[in-house]
């Protein structure tokens, strides 16, 4: 398919910045959370939402418009999912209220879903084997640097013209990446027809949504009951059967949605197991890292993103070096998750109160150079020897495995930072209670607890206050409250940090799987250096 292709780097730029737009949005909204939380007057987990739900609707179709891209052709598919994304992105920059936010946020998910798959695979169309190191290190860096520059723009954009803006940003860019598809994307057509396993999506589908819907508001409705005789434990199990019912079904299908020659090589597997413990990871790690360095140590969005610069710079660096080692895949991958693990364990141990913000710099450079070690190799060790007619296939599969780890690691990290805020909160209130009257102690913490998790304790207001209470009285609960909410949120945070690097650990085994020899000759695989061994 290469052959009859014109310029395909530039057709390459094109690809790069679509999936540049899509991966910048699954990070961008999280420095954002303190000032959505205060403009939409939303509660924490709405506002977790809002970057949850575009996980989720950008992880459920990926293997359904992986295929689709296999039957009706890659540009096709691609440009309506851009023109999708571009609609919604508009829809959420202009929302006033948490629930058009969440759904707009579901719609532009949708079209991400869609382009995702075809980036990949117009790359492997693109260029031949022999070829394709390069173009993947590059595709590879665009997902390392878009995934945590995501925070350092967006804190520019909410300090200086608006939370709404991190989404209007996409606008422009997307009409540049609309113009250079049209123009320089061939327009590949399957050689045969390809049957779609819609019931294999539904399953999917169904399964993952109900998961993540359980996982993230069980803290939200004290995991009893959600309306009427549904539970959220209930919901948990009954996702957790339909996925298992979607395996049963692909083992039997006649056109599943994993095809059974993906897993024919078992690198393929390990890849994907590595893709998504690093998705979880990089999701993971965010969420209570930016809430932080804003809501606890004081910085504002530009502050916080220059704070993020460093790890940014780190990751790119890392990622030039990972697309030219002649080292073997394995070992970089297994370097940078954990590089990754390290940098959070840093920033972990480091988190207090009172941490100077400048303090926090090496943990998030370790953590950047661990991110841009991943990417490329991954990605080359996953599509190597991948048949044609499998490719759509299979980079829906990869892709998937990234967002599934991400939409996991939103909605746990949520959870467990929701629950680690109802002990912490309490408890640190409890401690600077005994710093007021007896009279006041008990009423004072039972309003921190209640303000823990809502707006305006985020927002630096703090619990109201009853109006009979003495000014001075008054003066000495704000400074208590908030003394109170940065100690116990600090904690939260800091506990809620281990849940990513055990992932991570767990990632490093899988990718031990990843067996791969150094050659010195580039031509035996999509990555310089490279050969597959058994």
């Amino acid at each position: 398919m290469s052959g009859g292709v014109r310029g395909p780097w530039v057709a390459l730029a094109a690809l790069c910045a679509c999936f540049f737009m899509v991966m910048l949005d699954s990070t961008i909204v999280t420095v954002a959370i303190p000032a959505m939380l205060g403009g939409l007057d939303a509660t924490l987990n709405q506002v977790i939402w809002v970057n949850s739900v575009y996980l989720l609707a950008n992880t459920v179709p990926l293997l359904l418009t992986g295929r689709l891209g296999d039957r009706f052709g890659p540009k096709r598919v691609l440009l309506v999912g851009l023109v999708l994304f571009l609609g919604a992105s508009l829809w959420c920059g202009l929302s006033t209220s948490a629930g058009s936010l969440i759904a707009a946020r579901a719609v532009q998910g949708l079209g991400a879903a869609a382009m995702t798959p075809q980036t990949l695979s117009f790359i492997t169309g693109l260029f031949p084997p022999e070829r394709r190191g390069a173009p993947i290190a590059v595709w590879g860096a665009v997902a390392g640097v878009a995934t945590i520059t995501g925070p350092v723009v967006g804190g520019l954009l909410v300090q200086h013209v608006g939370w709404q803006w991190i989404f209007l940003l996409n606008l422009p860019i997307g009409a540049v990446g609309l113009v250079l598809g049209v123009l320089l994307l061939p327009d590949w057509r399957p050689a045969g027809r390809v049957r779609l396993d819609t019931t294999g999506a539904l399953l999917a589908s169904a399964g993952l949504g109900l998961l993540v819907f359980g996982l993230q508001n069980g803290q939200h409705y004290h995991w009893g009951t959600i309306i009427g005789p549904v539970g959220v434990l209930p919901v948990i199990g009954v996702g957790l059967l339909l996925i298992g019912a979607f395996t049963v079904y692909q083992r039997r299908a006649r056109d599943p949605l994993l095809p059974r020659g993906l897993f024919h090589n078992p690198i393929f597997g390990y890849a994907n197991l590595t893709h998504a413990a690093l998705g979880f990871a990089t999701t993971g790690m965010f969420l209570p890292l930016v809430i932080y360095v804003q809501s606890v140590l004081g910085l504002d969005p530009v502050a916080s993103s220059l704070l993020c610069a460093p790890m940014a710079v780190a990751a790119g660096g890392a990622a030039w070096v990972a697309g030219r080692s002649r080292l073997p895949g394995r070992t970089l991958i297994m370097t940078g998750l954990g590089g990754l693990a390290a940098g959070t364990v840093g920033l972990a141990l480091l988190a207090e109160p009172d941490t100077e913000p400048l303090v926090l710099i090496p943990g998030l450079v370790v953590a950047g150079l661990g991110i841009g070690l991943v990417f490329s190799p991954l990605t080359a060790s996953a599509t190597l020897g991948m048949p044609p007619d499998l490719i759509g296939a299979a980079s829906g599969v990869f892709n998937t495995s990234r967002q599934v780890g991400g939409v996991l690691g939103s909605a746990t990290t949520g959870l467990f930072l929701q629950v680690g805020l109802g002990f912490a909160v309490p408890q640190a209130a409890r401690e600077y209670a005994k710093f007021l009257p007896p009279r006041y102690a008990d009423e004072f913490v039972e309003r921190i607890t209640a303000a823990a998790q809502t707006a305006s304790q985020f927002g630096g207001e703090g619990p109201a206050v009853p109006s009979d209470w003495s000014p001075a009285v008054v003066e000495k609960v704000r400074e208590l409250a908030t003394n109170a909410f940065h100690l116990g949120f600090t904690n939260a945070a800091k506990a809620t940090l281990v849940l990513p690097v055990v992932v991570l650990i767990l990632g490093m085994l899988s990718a031990a799987g990843i067996r791969t020899a150094p050659t010195g000759n580039a031509k035996n695989s999509g990555l310089p250096g490279e050969r597959v061994g058994p």
